[in-house]
């Protein structure tokens, strides 16, 4: 059966076998070999590191598409091992390579693979590029050969990173005991290893990459983590972090078994950062993420940058502006000094080390100081069913008119955003009071919308949500 394939906002994704098989996998490599000696002026010297995660065929499809490089004249350093997104992408940066390229499908079901694509900056291609690499496929006969392939370890340039950015003595001289779930992903036994190093009391559950990911879903959120729940109770432990499929995203999880939302994780780490790292520069983050970031760190030194929903957004802004911290509401956070990609590993450790600094030896205890500081986050989202066939025309329409009635709220501001391909997909309302704003998303690929709501009460969050299904039905 053909498949058309489609790439979206990280590269492609799809389902094994029907879609993400061998022959669809040269297709990409070829296009994919094709751009890269197209946009280097078919320079002889280009080469790409090549990574895959503990998915079923995820070796076999990163050791095809090395061949496929290495067949038309690019070297392909191949991961010996099962890898994270976040070491294959530093192993771009630190070898000055041209591109890399992830075999993962990151936190989606098991029966899904796919490829994530990293530019020579480290981070996630632009739109406009992997649209440049979909527009080829099928263009050219695939080419292979292992003249080019070179096995290589990625981690340990990794590990020298993390070491250069955590401060692992102060962790140690803390007495913390650290839980740590990979999910069966390639996280593996990163964190522990490193922590171990230092003689750090550290403990992995789902140590090992499976291909089901030992039956859950890799994707570090409350609902999918009840094994860290059960096992912190069970022990004496500080805290619990989780990684994804890919190592790309973390999940924060207090001693006590309670889930930190990724609001809260992300309002934590900025602080963090900013008045304990001292890292300068701006902020940057996806419009889905609290504004509470814009209450308390902007000021006239500091912008906070709100993005569309997608970390190569984020990435853009690393990029083109001084960035200390780059966010987004589903886990994946990027550091300056770093790199302009998620790192789940980095985002583990500083959580670790800020638990560290602070006396405490329970994340609860810090979290508890911290709300006292910040307040509490009134945050929710929904998803919106709509099978109408005019989805994709509601948000354009609801962008165009200026006469909403927002009843109690008063606008301050509306912001649109634009998907790849050109359609408006999300629109954000400002209303007077530090983080009062709603925000509409539709999806191109399912028959919903996404509706996103943050107030200055739990009521306001339930107005808002009702005033967004609203407008949704009206239009």
């Amino acid at each position: 059966m053909k498949h058309e394939i489609i790439f979206g906002t990280d590269g492609w994704r799809g389902l094994l076998d029907s879609e993400v098989n061998k022959a669809n996998i040269g297709k990409v490599a070829q296009a994919f070999s094709t751009y890269l000696k197209t946009k280097s002026g078919s320079s002889p010297n280009l080469k790409v590191v090549v990574g895959y995660d503990g998915r079923r065929s995820s070796k076999d499809f990163a050791i095809l598409f090395s061949r496929i490089l290495s067949g038309n004249s690019i070297t392909a350093f191949l991961a010996d091992k099962i890898s994270t997104t976040p070491a294959v992408s530093f192993y771009v940066k630190e070898n000055n390579l041209d591109a890399g390229v992830m075999i993962t499908a990151s936190h989606n079901p098991p029966e899904y693979n796919g490829i994530k694509f990293k530019d020579n900056y480290a981070g996630p291609f632009f739109t406009e590029e992997t649209l440049k690499i979909e527009e080829l496929i099928g263009q050219d006969l695939v080419q292979a050969n292992d003249d080019k392939v070179y096995q290589v370890d990625v981690r340990n340039n990794y590990y020298l990173q993390l070491e250069r950015i955590i401060n692992f003595q102060i962790i140690k001289e803390a007495g913390l005991n650290i839980l740590i779930d990979s999910m069966g992903g390639s996280g593996q036994q990163v964190i522990e290893t490193i922590l171990r190093k230092y003689e750090i009391n550290s403990k992995t559950i789902f140590k090992i990459a499976e291909h089901d990911f030992s039956g859950r879903l890799a994707e570090p959120i409350e609902k999918n983590l009840a094994p860290l729940k059960d096992e912190l109770l069970k022990g004496d432990y500080s805290i619990g972090i989780a990684t994804d499929g890919d190592a790309d995203r973390v999940g924060i999880m207090l001693e006590n078994g309670e889930w930190l939302s990724a609001q809260e994780t992300i309002l934590l780490l900025a602080d963090f950062l900013i008045n304990k790292k001292k890292i300068t520069g701006n902020l940057v983050k996806t419009s889905s993420v609290t504004d509470k970031l814009k209450q308390f760190f902007e000021n006239e030194e500091r912008q906070v940058f709100d993005v569309q929903v997608g970390f190569k957004y984020i990435c853009e802004k690393m990029i083109s502006e001084d960035i200390a911290f780059g966010c987004e509401e589903s886990g994946g956070y990027g550091y300056k000094g770093h790199m302009p990609e998620r790192d789940g590993i980095l985002s583990g450790l500083l959580f670790i080390e800020m638990l560290a600094r602070s006396g405490y030896t329970r994340i609860s205890e810090y979290v508890n100081q911290k709300r006292k500081e910040f307040g509490n986050i009134y945050y929710s989202r929904i998803d919106f069913p709509y099978h109408e066939t005019n989805r994709l025309e509601i948000l354009p329409n609801i962008v165009s008119k200026n006469n909403h009635d927002f009843n109690e709220f008063n606008l301050v501001e509306k912001s649109e955003f634009t998907s790849s391909r050109g359609i408006i997909n999300g629109v954000k309302f400002r209303f007077q009071g530090y983080t009062r704003w709603l925000l509409i998303r539709s999806s191109e690929t399912e028959p919903m919308f996404r509706i996103y709501a943050e107030g200055d009460s739990e009521s306001d969050v339930e107005k808002l949500l009702s005033l967004g299904k609203t407008l949704i039905g009206k239009n």
